[in-house]
């Protein structure tokens, strides 16, 4: 459940992942859910101070009940943003798997000034795009949130199937624009990207040169893979160079991976290895190449499955640790 500290006033400052500089203290949240159960499909957080070894809050318990939230009684993939004008947004998977894995019908769509406080809103796709081809869509997954600077709004995309007489048959990302109070989507869902085959698990960041680099899911041969494009148009798929290969230092299946930049230089790449029960963190200098670190173990306190990793600074960090003692 919430836990809220009134009258506290945090200022919610936007953190470009390159407004640190080399040496520089700082501290990183993780928000994830835990588990497949509905108890476990909750919003957790963790909080680090070296972005690889991370602290649950709250006890481990989570500080969001997905009850108050969903349609569903339960939430997956929490996806947070920094956004520029002072507000964090996060979006969610409205999905219980104990109803099944095509179950999902909608996001979750937040908005806080403080991480603690969420104004929510529900996107229920059948009512959202009522007689039109999403309204379909048996599964409305892993959606994630970005700015797009071409026309100055928050981008949401996230990946869309139908059973096979549906109009989504195979897996594939789409994307709409936000409303400005990051209530609902106000377009309809345009291809992002076609694979010509399964993708899912998106997720998009930026580098200090401006390249963009995108990570997503597919599968084949029994194996499931992490693939990586990189462009520097949003909107120009013809012009993005998909890279060889998987960008992960073992052959293990994975799934639901988040990239995120270190205050001191390099990134982290993070993903679920699902059928092993850990999660896997690897280091890179380019974004390209990728060294694992280290794996939790599916005993550890910290074992985190889908989510998404951002900087907080010491007030942040402190406040957090309050709020969730």
């Amino acid at each position: 459940m919430f836990k809220f500290l009134r009258g506290l006033i945090i200022a919610s400052v936007f953190i470009s992942a390159f407004s640190g500089h080399a040496g520089e203290k700082g501290y990183y949240l993780f928000s994830y859910f835990t588990d497949d159960t509905t108890s476990g499909q909750q919003v957790h957080y963790a909080v680090s101070d070296d972005g690889l070894h991370f602290e649950v809050l709250n006890q481990g318990r989570p500080v969001i009940d997905s009850d108050t939230i969903s349609i569903s009684g339960g939430v997956r993939d929490p996806h947070i943003l920094s956004g520029h004008d002072g507000y964090y947004r996060m979006v969610l998977t409205d999905m219980d798997m104990s109803k099944g894995k095509w179950s999902n019908r909608g996001i979750i769509m937040l908005r806080s000034k403080n991480l603690v406080d969420w104004e929510h809103h529900t996107v229920h796709f059948p009512e959202r795009y009522a007689g039109k081809a999403p309204a379909d869509a048996n599964a409305v997954w892993a959606p994630q949130t970005i700015y797009d600077p071409t026309v100055g709004k928050y981008m949401v995309y996230f990946s869309l199937h139908s059973d096979k007489q549906g109009p989504y048959p195979v897996d594939k990302v789409f994307y709409a624009y936000a409303d400005d109070d990051f209530s609902t989507l106000v377009t309809d869902p345009l291809p992002l990207f076609d694979y010509n085959g399964p993708s899912i698990d998106t997720d998009i960041v930026q580098d200090k040169d401006g390249v963009y680099h995108l990570f997503f899911n597919t599968w084949g041969d029994g194996k499931t893979m992490r693939r990586q494009y990189v462009f520097t148009d949003l909107h120009a798929p013809e012009s993005w160079k998909l890279l060889p290969g998987h960008n992960q230092p073992n052959d293990k299946r994975s799934e639901g991976s988040t990239a995120y930049p270190l205050y001191e230089g390099g990134w982290i790449l993070c993903y679920d290895c699902f059928r092993d029960k850990e999660f896997q963190f690897c280091k890179s200098d380019d974004l390209i190449n990728f060294e694992l670190v280290y794996s939790t173990d599916s005993d550890d306190k910290f074992n985190p499955k889908h989510g998404s990793v951002i900087w907080i600074d010491e007030a942040q960090y402190k406040f957090l640790k309050s709020a969730y003692e």
